[in-house]
């Protein structure tokens, strides 16, 4: 027994390592909300537990051991990738529900069931293992799984390289089990384990540097998240968009500051919602955005400043907006910036003298 534990640390002390840094960084963080914090301390344990199911699986197989409870950790084993998959999919995934769990538990019935029939897989006499008609299903389901996961991060990122490169790495890293085990064979399988916890421990790092970047409010990008981009960029911008809400400060006089956060969280969420290929939506300050527009022609803007119009009318909020479009090569973004503000100022005023409001800021 106590070879046995040796061994297993051994095969897997990089796994160990990484899970316990895992655990110390949710430990100290204060970046994320309970909730994704528990599910991710879910996410190490099965990780941590199909590990030792692996080890135990592979052990017998090589001392030619319990055959039957073999069995029983290859099911465990298909089971637990798809499983961790979704529980993945619940914590990284906005608005993902506990139903993406029901194929991982269909796929985990018909890996028992292969225990007493060879659907899926058997053990012959010689303690090999054999595919049943159904021997690519597991694969299969991680493979879906994985689409779709990839799918929806990609989706509700910003569009943007620094987004979409982190869930490439995490494709990458679960597309190498349904890869490898036909390139470099089984043994592929005791060291999966590793890659689960490497390709979610560097993402959950990437979440940490997306949240520094983000409003807290909003989950935009946040004024520091500007400056950044004004600084480093500004041979790129072609375009800045000015946005203003129009009586935020009657909402949170008469009906309270969270009716104010709602509606600047509503309003925010049709920026996102219009924003296309290389324009960046910024909160910088209560009810001010800018949309940053990169290589962007004027056409693209004035369609972004449609959009915006044509979804904030569907909410019960309005919002002032100017922009302004310069494309030379020695232009001037704060400059740029000026005037598009004034732009957005003198839209806000005729706002208010249309509607004949009291302008209250």
């Amino acid at each position: 027994m106590l070879d046995a534990l040796k061994e297993y640390v051994l095969y897997n002390w990089g796994l160990i390592l990484v899970l316990l840094a895992f655990v110390i960084m949710l430990i100290i963080t204060v970046f994320l909300d309970r909730r994704t914090v528990i599910r991710m301390f879910i996410l190490i344990g099965a990780v941590f537990v199909l590990s030792i199911v692996v080890f135990l699986e592979f052990y017998f197989a090589e001392n030619n051991i319990l055959p039957t409870f073999r069995s029983v950790l290859i099911a465990i084993r298909y089971s637990a990738t798809p499983i961790i998959l979704s529980l993945i999919l619940i914590t990284l995934v906005k608005k993902a529900k506990w139903y993406v769990l029901i194929p991982a538990f269909i796929l985990a019935a018909v890996n028992v069931i292969s225990i007493f029939t060879g659907i899926v897989f058997k053990i012959d006499e010689n303690g090999e293992l054999i595919r049943g008609v159904l021997g690519y299903l597991p694969y299969v389901g991680v493979g879906v799984y994985s689409f779709f996961l990839v799918f929806i991060l990609i989706r509700q990122s910003n569009k943007d390289i620094t987004d979409i490169i982190p869930v490439v790495f995490l494709a990458f890293a679960f597309s190498t089990g349904l890869i490898f085990p036909f390139i470099i064979g089984k043994e592929y399988s005791k060291i999966f384990t590793t890659t689960i916890a490497i390709a979610l421990f560097v993402y959950y790092v990437f979440l940490i540097l997306q949240l520094t970047k983000r409003d807290a409010l909003t989950g935009l990008l946040n004024r520091q998240a500007y400056y950044s981009a004004i600084n480093d960029r500004a041979k790129d911008i072609t375009g800045v968009v000015s946005i203003d809400m129009n009586g935020l400060k009657t909402i949170n006089d008469t009906l309270g500051h969270l009716a104010g956060d709602e509606a600047i969280t509503t309003l925010a969420a049709c920026f996102n919602k219009s924003v296309k290929f290389r324009q960046k939506v910024y909160r910088i300050g209560g009810d001010e955005f800018i949309i940053l527009c990169f290589k962007n022609k004027e056409e693209d803007i004035t369609k972004l400043v449609s959009s915006i119009n044509t979804n904030v009318t569907e909410t019960k909020y309005t919002c002032s907006i100017g922009y302004y479009f310069d494309a030379s090569v020695d232009k001037n973004v704060e400059n740029m910036i000026k005037i598009s503000d004034e732009r957005m100022y003198k839209n806000k005023n005729e706002y208010y003298l249309k509607n004949g409001i009291e302008r209250r800021k």
